[in-house]
Order: C-alpha cells, then structure tokens, then sequence
C-alpha cells in the first residue's frame, strides 16, 4: 500500500512543471525573494540558489542586470517565457472562493533562497538543468 505522502506527490515531466514545484515549496517556507529589489538583495549578497528571469521582460536594463549579477556571482539562471506565469507561481495571482484564479500580477524576475528540506525529483531535475 502507498502513503497518503507518496499518492499526493505528483512526478514532475519537464523542467517547468519541475521549476513550479520547487517555486510552490520554496514560497511555502519564505525562500523566495521576488521583484527587482529583492532579488538583486539576495543576489548581491549571494543568498540565492538560482535565480529565475521572465524573457518577456520589456526593460533591458532590467534583464542586463539581472544577468549580469548572476554571471558575476557565479549564480545560476533559468529563463522562462511568461512573467505572468511566473507571477502565478510565486503567488503574485488572486483567486476567488472556488479556488480559481481571477487576475496574476506579473512578475520579472524572482531568486530560490531556500528549497525546504524536502524537494525529490523536481530539484533533482533543476539542478541536473544547471549540470548541461
């Protein structure tokens, strides 16, 4: 027989079905640092394990500096397309009382502090991302 722990967990297939995992437990623990100004905060200070920039972000200074504080400190960067997906899945959406959701804020950009103790397969498949 299977615990309820092990029928709950679902197996992450791709790398952003994996990003939203470790974005959702990360969130759940006050691991994530989102917005510009926190994130170059935990990217300065080298507090952060990865950070995460929305290619559909309008400011190039925004994204320049991003990128170049992640190169310089040797931090880890993955792109995704949509900020307003981004913004979903780091709690930046509003829902109504049937759990569906009405309006996302988008957000840019957004660093991993913190993973939790307890990842599995889907920092796993992050982290074997960051090894290619």
């Amino acid at each position: 027989t299977q615990s309820t722990w092990e029928v709950e967990e679902d197996e992450p297939t791709d790398l952003m079905s994996a990003l939203k995992d470790v974005l959702k437990q990360s969130r759940r623990i006050d691991g994530l640092a989102v917005g510009l100004h926190q994130a170059t905060k935990a990217l300065d200070k080298r507090t952060a394990h990865f950070c995460i920039l929305a290619e559909d972000c309008s400011e190039v200074a925004y994204t320049r500096l991003v990128e170049s504080l992640c190169a310089e400190h040797g931090i880890d960067l993955i792109k995704i397309p949509e900020k307003k997906k981004l913004g979903e899945w780091v709690g930046l959406g509003s829902y109504d009382k049937g759990g569906n959701l009405k309006k996302v804020v988008g957000c840019s950009c957004c660093v991993v502090k913190d993973y939790g103790e307890r990842q599995g397969k889907a920092l796993e498949m992050i982290l074997e991302h960051f090894q290619k």
